[in-house]
């Protein structure tokens, strides 16, 4: 750990080693330190400890010590003393102490002072009104990486307040206006009205400034990009929410949070969310408000990872959206964070939940800069916390910023299987240990007709299901699936692939397997023969 990866200044300290057991334990039988003698780190000393047989342990090492050093603190109860020497020593005449004083049978040991380092709890003045980066366990992550500033995450949300004291050191200073204005006239994306609070409150939960003396602490010190595509009013067009995506992307955005959503599916959303995928962003999303609706779109499209809500006793928020779609879970009640001007707020919604999962994003790709997009939603999926709370509600857990940022992606298992590792790590294209192809003929008797396959479940534990449909060369039709106990329709369904084409394709990631797969063609032309051909991968 260097001082480029921790932020030092300030900080409130608790010890990461009980290197100072006076602190916990009361001063008895430690001895004064000489007159003079500074607190904090020493790296000019060197600490000699006594056998248990010893009962004057600085008597005992006196003598030892060469001309130059001298006995400048003595723990007696703990039978060790602190020898110091010049700032002129090399480091040759240390060791030459060490090896010289062990060859005493008195002495136990002789061992660097060694600095001993606070856990990185912020300074932020906030930060004890906070409790999401807690819940979420961020002080852990904090002690390696506060965030990478070559990491961005750009908010696609209201405007942004990007001159907010607590923000504007994490503002994307390479883009003009640290962003691009979608929702309205000019190209500035700064708020235009008093109650356009929402995306500096995004903003801020995602990349506040943290460990910077002001505020709240944001979970991370990413930097961040304001994509203004809702206007003062909270509301916004599908076409300027999706040319804010693909803008996002085009910057090179490796994290694209969405704390929006509604109007149900969308092709040119999810063709937006898609492009943005394949341009090599991670995108985020809040899975909606409606206590215990639906996933929203886009958070439900399958390129976006969908978060719920969590209230600080990692219960589900009681606004919170649940389904099949969810795959992270994150603190969203009553989040404190910036808003306009120059202020605080806590603010409730699954659109505090996706940043909170956003920022731990940048996290990890700070600490892992290697990781692709989609190795990167892997590894918060899985290093995720269980909580306790059913899969349609928390998906993978909570999101860990700690385990996230400190493990390995290399580490991870892979249900067991190592040697799938090498191809889950790098974003490859193995999907798991097993796979089983169906294949389905039909025909259909004319156009404007369609038809619902069921199919059953081959795996306990299908990780991946891959549903294409070929039909006539003339063939136009949209293609439905449901994880559900019925067909799916044209107005109600979980997955859908439309490009107007006669051949498509829908790829579901951990599918729920409680109920069988339901796929239906809806066909505007083309008569014929019609092949369903539905790969399942085990993992």
């Amino acid at each position: 750990m260097t001082g480029d990866d921790i932020h030092n200044t300030g900080r409130r300290s608790v010890l990461q080693a009980a290197g100072t057991l006076g602190a916990l334990f009361g001063l008895s039988g430690v001895a004064t330190a000489r007159p003079g003698r500074e607190p904090g780190p020493k790296k000019e000393e060197i600490l000699v400890g006594v056998d248990d047989s010893v009962s004057d342990a600085e008597g005992t090492v006196e003598p030892k010590i060469p001309n130059n050093a001298a006995i400048v603190h003595a723990n007696e109860t703990l039978g060790y003393v602190v020898v110091e020497f010049p700032e002129n020593a090399n480091e040759r005449a240390k060791e030459n102490f060490k090896e010289n004083v062990l060859g005493d049978r008195d002495i136990a040991y002789a061992e660097e002072n060694a600095t001993v380092e606070a856990f990185a709890t912020p300074d932020d003045p906030q930060y004890g009104q906070q409790y999401a980066p807690q819940q979420i366990n961020c002080e852990g992550a904090w002690e390696t990486t506060f965030g990478d500033s070559d990491v961005t995450i750009s908010i696609v949300d209201q405007g942004i307040q990007y001159d907010h004291p607590n923000l504007e050191g994490n503002m994307d200073g390479s883009v003009s206006d640290y962003g691009e204005n979608f929702a309205g006239s000019g190209s500035d994306p700064y708020p235009v009205s008093e109650g356009e609070d929402h995306g500096t409150h995004v903003g801020g939960i995602a990349a506040g400034g943290t460990d910077n003396g002001t505020g709240h602490a944001g979970i991370s010190d990413c930097s961040m990009l304001s994509a203004r595509a809702l206007d003062d009013s909270g509301g916004g067009s599908l076409s300027d929410i999706a040319d804010a995506i693909q803008w996002s992307a085009d910057q090179g955005a490796e994290i694209i949070n969405m704390s929006l959503g509604g109007g149900g599916y969308s092709s040119t959303m999810d063709n937006a969310c898609e492009y943005a995928r394949e341009q090599g962003s991670l995108l985020v999303a809040a899975a909606g408000n409606d206590f215990g609706g639906s996933v929203s779109y886009p958070a439900a499209y399958d390129s976006v990872v969908a978060v719920s809500s969590l209230d600080e006793t990692e219960s589900l928020s009681d606004f919170s959206n649940v389904g099949p779609e969810i795959e992270l879970a994150a603190p969203g009640t009553d989040v404190l964070s910036t808003v306009n001007w120059d202020d605080y707020d806590e603010f409730s919604g699954t659109s505090m939940a996706s940043p909170v999962a956003a920022g731990v994003a940048g996290l990890a790709l700070s600490a892992h800069p290697g990781l692709s997009n989609e190795a990167l939603r892997d590894h918060l999926r899985t290093t995720a916390v269980d909580i306790g709370l059913p899969e349609d509600e928390q998906g993978d857990g909570r999101v860990d910023a700690d385990l996230a940022v400190n493990t390995d992606p290399d580490e991870e298992p892979d249900d067991g299987d190592d040697d799938d590792d090498d191809d889950d790590d790098d974003g490859g294209d193995d999907p798991g240990d097993g796979e089983e192809t169906t294949s389905i003929t039909d025909t259909l008797s004319s156009s404007w007709d369609s038809d619902c396959w069921t199919y059953g479940w081959q795996f306990e534990d299908t990780r991946r299901v891959a549903i294409d449909l070929e039909g006539p060369s003339d063939a136009t039709f949209d293609l439905y699936a449901n994880e559900r106990s019925s067909c799916p329709t044209t107005s109600d369904y979980d997955h859908i692939s439309y490009t107007w084409g006669s051949d498509e394709e829908i790829v579901i990631e951990d599918p729920d397997t409680a109920a069988d797969l339901h796929v239906l063609v809806d066909a505007y032309s083309g008569s014929g023969e019609y092949t369903l051909t539905i790969t399942e991968y085990e993992g």
